[in-house]
């Protein structure tokens, strides 16, 4: 983030998905309340043993990765800002491992935009509470946990070096539909050939897409990384934006 493609860049792509109406600010409160008041629904407890715990912010690494953290904005599918900070950390290897693959799709014109990376515990929890049981798939149950909370999974899609933009993709990002499986045959062909693409260059590296998702990325290591809950303030300051 200190040069100058390091500043992370919050636009909507061509894949951003259609808005989605959120649920009420009532009825979200009262099911956030609601899950604060559950001592059950807690991260889950594991006997391990684990690595310890190495988050490394992505952009450190390289800053010609792009981010367009949705979260961190209102343009995601609860309809409201979840992080306080446009900020993206994995565990070293995996984010080691990232890097690398972005490097190599340098070679075919394209780039790495990340959408998430390191998620909080709280916030895979309030995922699966706003999110209807028959949309369950594409959430991760807080009971057990999510790769993101362990900082080993990324949301990701590709960028057009000449351009600097979003490529277009078989469906946006956090599309709940049949679209955003990766092995769906339908939408233009060009579309599925850079999900390929990616998909190549993730899976060269010691990433797995995941079944219901063609962004979401789990690295190998994901099971030796316990469940974490760390706010992004909490690991260390931001980098200072380029001037």
């Amino acid at each position: 983030m200190i040069e100058r493609a390091a500043r992370a860049r919050q636009r909507p792509g061509p894949n951003s998905p259609p808005p989605r109406r959120p649920p009420p600010a009532a009825a979200l409160a009262v099911i956030v309340l609601a899950a604060a008041c559950a001592p059950a629904l807690r991260p889950p407890v594991e006997p391990g043993p684990f690595r310890a715990p190495d988050l490394v912010e992505l952009l450190t690494l390289d800053p010609t990765l792009l981010l367009d953290v949705r979260y961190a904005t209102s343009n995601n599918f609860v309809g409201r800002r979840l992080y306080r900070q446009a900020r993206a950390f994995l565990q070293r290897p995996a984010a080691e491992a990232l890097v690398r693959a972005h490097q190599a799709l340098r070679a075919k014109g394209y780039g790495l935009v990340v959408f998430d990376a390191y998620r909080p515990w709280s916030v895979t929890r309030l995922f699966w509470e706003v999110t209807p049981e028959a949309k369950h798939e594409f959430v991760a149950d807080p009971r057990k946990g999510s790769r993101h909370n362990r900082g080993c999974t990324v949301d990701l899609s590709l960028y057009d070096l000449a351009t600097g933009r979003e490529v277009e993709m078989p469906s946006g990002y956090d599309e709940m539909t049949p679209r955003a499986y990766p092995d769906y045959a339908g939408g233009p062909a060009e579309a599925r050939a850079r999900r390929e693409v990616l998909r190549a260059a993730m899976e060269a590296e010691g990433f797995t897409v995941y079944s219901s998702e063609w962004w979401h990325y789990d690295y190998k290591d994901w099971a030796r990384y316990p469940v974490l809950d760390v706010p992004f303030e909490a690991l260390g300051r931001a980098p200072a934006p380029s001037r």
